[in-house]
C-alpha cells in the first residue's frame, strides 16, 4: 500500500475516532440553511467576483470554508440527481433518482419520480400537479434530522416541485409555486392544508410584489464579463452580441417571471426568510433545516446560456438578494454560531457553443438517434418497436418486444452499444450489462456507472464527447454531460464557529451531508457514502 493511502485511511479512521469520542450536541447548531443555486459552477466565484458586493456571496467566501475543488462523482449531472445527492451524502447508483422519469423495464411504461395519484394537492393548488417522495428511496438529511427528534422542523422551498421534492425527501414539508397565480402550494404527503401563514401569504399575492416589469442592469454594464444578450434592456447595441439562436421564453406570465427573471430568485428568499419568522425555525432547544433551491438560476442559464448578460446580471441580482437574506437570517437568532450557512449548486452548465473548433455548437438529435437504432435492429430482427426512447442519457428498449421475440436481451444491448459509436458526439457507449456485472475503477466509465441504477437507468448508456449536449429548441445550455463545466460546483460551508479557510483538495458533494450531520451532532443518512471533511471536524471541534 502507498504512503498516500497510508495516510489517506490514517485520516479517515481519525475522523471514525472523533465522531465516537466527542459529542457535538450540546453546542450543535439549531439552524442549517442550505441555498442550492441552479446550475452554477465553480468559476463563476471567480470570474464575477470584482462585482460581489460585501455581504452576500463575498460574506460567505471570506468568512466560511470555501472548497475549491467541489465536484459531483458521476456523469449524468441531471438537476434531480444532484439534489438527491448534496442531500442523502449518496450517488445515484444508491439513491436511484437518475433523473425525473424514466421507462419502467416490467411493463414499458413512463415512470415519473414525484407524480403520485394517490396524493392530491391541498388548497390553493390550481393546476398542480399530484405529486409526492413517494419513489425516493434513501433518507435525505432533513430526514434523518426528523428521525432522530420529532420536534424538529425541515422546510423546503422551490419554484419546481421535482426540486423541491427531491431536496427535502419523505419528512418535514416541501413549498413549490404552482403555475396558475403562482401561490405556494404543497402535497397531501406532507400536509392536508397549508399553515394560516402561507395562506395569507397567497391570498394577498405575496409573490406578485416581486415581479420584474422591466428587466434592466443592476450595476454598470460596462464592468459586466459576458457579451451576448436577449432581453435585459438598455444596452443592446453597445458591444453585444444579440441571443436569436432558440425559442426564448420571456416571462409574459407571473409565473413565467418567477422562472426567467431574477425576480424568481427574490421571491424564493422572500419567502424563506417568512417561514423562518412564521415557523419559528432556530428558536428553539432542537435543530431545524431550511432548504432553499433556487430554480430560476438554472431556467435563465438554460434559456440564455452562460455567456449571457441575462446570466450575468440574474447572479449580481442574487448576490444582493443573498445579502439581504442573511442579514434577515442573523437578526433572527441570538448567537450566530446557532446558524450553519451551506452554499453550493446542484450541477454546473454546458458552454452554449464549442470553444474548440471554430465555436460550433454541438447538438445530439435524440430522435433521430432513435430512429436509426430501431431500423438497425429492425434490419437484424425484423419490423417492430425495439426503441421505447431516450432519457438519463440513455437508450431504453422495449423489453417485451424483446421476450416475443425470444432475443436475449443482453447481446441485444452490446449490439446497440457498438452501433452507437458511429454516431457522431457518441464518445462511448455502455451496456447496462457491463455496468451492472463490470467494477470500473476510474475514468468516464466510471462516472457513468456511479449515474447508473440497476432497475430504473436504460438499456444502453451514451456519454457524449465534450462540449455536447441533446440538441432542443428550447434551450442553449443544460448539463448531464458530466465534463468538468457540469460537474464542478462552489460549495461554502459557514458559520457554527468554523473558521474560515480554503480547502484546495478535492471534495464530493457526498461529503457535505455527512459533514453537516457531524456539525448537528445527528446520524449522518444512511445511504451516505463518504466521512465528514476532516477540515470541517478539525475547526468544530
Amino acid at each position: 500500500m502507498s504512503m498516500r493511502k497510508i495516510f489517506t485511511h490514517g485520516v479517515l479512521l481519525l475522523v471514525a475516532i472523533v465522531l465516537s469520542l466527542c459529542d457535538v450536541s450540546a453546542g450543535a447548531p439549531r439552524l442549517v440553511v442550505n441555498i442550492v443555486v441552479g446550475s452554477m459552477r465553480a468559476e463563476d466565484m471567480v470570474r464575477y467576483a470584482d462585482n460581489f458586493q460585501p455581504g452576500g456571496f463575498r460574506r460567505l467566501l471570506d468568512g466560511g470554508v470555501v472548497c475549491d475543488d467541489a465536484y459531483y462523482d458521476y456523469a449524468n449531472t441531471s438537476t434531480p440527481a444532484g439534489l438527491a445527492t448534496f442531500a442523502t451524502g449518496a450517488h445515484p447508483t444508491v439513491h436511484g433518482v437518475i433523473g425525473a422519469r424514466w421507462w419502467s423495464h416490467v411493463d414499458s411504461s413512463i415512470v415519473s419520480l414525484i407524480a403520485d395519484s394517490k396524493s392530491h394537492p391541498v388548497p390553493f393548488s390550481t393546476g398542480a400537479i399530484c405529486c409526492s417522495p413517494h419513489r425516493l428511496t434513501a433518507p435525505t438529511l432533513g430526514d434523518m434530522m426528523l428521525y432522530a427528534d420529532g420536534r424538529s422542523k425541515q422546510i423546503t422551498v422551490a419554484v419546481d416541485p421535482l426540486s423541491a421534492i427531491t431536496l427535502n425527501g419523505k419528512s418535514g414539508v416541501a413549498y413549490w409555486v404552482e403555475k396558475n397565480k403562482t401561490y405556494w402550494t404543497t402535497s397531501a404527503a406532507y400536509l392536508n392544508s397549508l399553515p394560516a401563514w402561507v395562506e395569507r401569504y397567497n391570498s394577498e399575492g405575496g409573490n406578485a410584489l416581486y415581479s420584474l416589469g422591466r428587466w434592466e442592469p443592476i450595476g454598470d454594464v460596462m464592468r459586466y464579463h459576458n457579451s451576448e444578450v436577449a432581453v435585459v434592456e438598455g444596452i443592446k447595441g453597445r458591444t453585444t452580441k444579440l441571443i436569436t439562436d432558440v425559442e426564448l421564453k420571456h416571462g409574459e406570465t407571473l409565473y413565467e417571471q418567477m422562472c426567467y427573471t431574477p425576480s424568481g430568485n427574490t421571491m424564493l428568499l422572500k419567502f424563506a426568510a417568512q417561514a423562518i419568522a412564521q415557523e419559528g425555525l432556530g428558536s428553539d432547544e432542537v435543530p431545524d433545516v431550511l432548504n432553499i433551491s433556487l430554480d430560476p438560476a438554472r431556467y435563465i442559464v438554460e434559456n440564455y446560456g452562460p455567456e449571457s448578460i441575462e446570466y450575468e446580471d440574474m447572479l449580481y441580482r442574487l448576490d444582493a438578494d443573498i445579502a439581504d437574506f442573511l442579514v434577515y437570517l442573523y437578526a433572527q437568532v441570538d448567537n450566530h454560531d446557532d446558524v450553519v450557512v451551506v452554499l453550493t449548486s446542484a450541477h454546473g452548465t454546458a458552454p452554449s457553443y464549442n470553444p474548440v473548433g471554430g465555436g460550433e455548437r454541438e447538438r445530439f438529435n435524440h430522435r433521430q438517434m432513435e430512429v436509426i437504432v430501431n431500423a438497425f435492429l429492425g434490419a437484424r430482427y425484423g419490423s417492430d418497436t425495439y426503441v421505447l426512447g431516450f432519457a438519463n442519457n440513455a437508450i431504453y428498449l422495449n423489453h417485451a418486444v424483446l421476450h416475443a421475440k425470444h432475443l436475449d436481451i443482453a447481446t441485444i444491448r452490446e449490439e446497440v452499444a457498438v452501433f452507437l459509436l458511429q454516431l457522431r458526439g457518441v464518445a462511448t457507449a455502455i451496456s447496462a450489462t457491463s455496468l451492472r456485472n463490470i467494477g470500473y475503477g476510474e475514468g468516464r466509465q466510471y462516472l457513468m456507472q456511479q449515474s447508473f441504477h440497476a432497475t430504473r437507468s436504460g438499456d444502453v448508456v451514451i456519454d457524449f464527447m465534450p462540449g455536447w449536449m441533446v440538441e432542443s429548441r428550447d434551450y442553449r445550455s443544460t448539463s448531464h454531460a458530466g465534463y468538468n463545466y457540469d460537474r464542478r460546483v462552489p460549495l461554502i460551508i459557514y458559520g457554527a464557529a468554523l473558521a474560515p479557510q480554503h480547502v484546495g483538495r478535492g471534495v464530493s458533494i457526498v461529503e457535505v451531508a455527512p459533514t453537516i450531520s457531524y456539525i448537528m451532532g445527528i446520524t449522518q443518512p444512511w445511504a451516505s457514502e463518504a466521512r465528514p471533511m476532516i477540515e470541517v471536524v478539525e475547526s468544530a471541534r
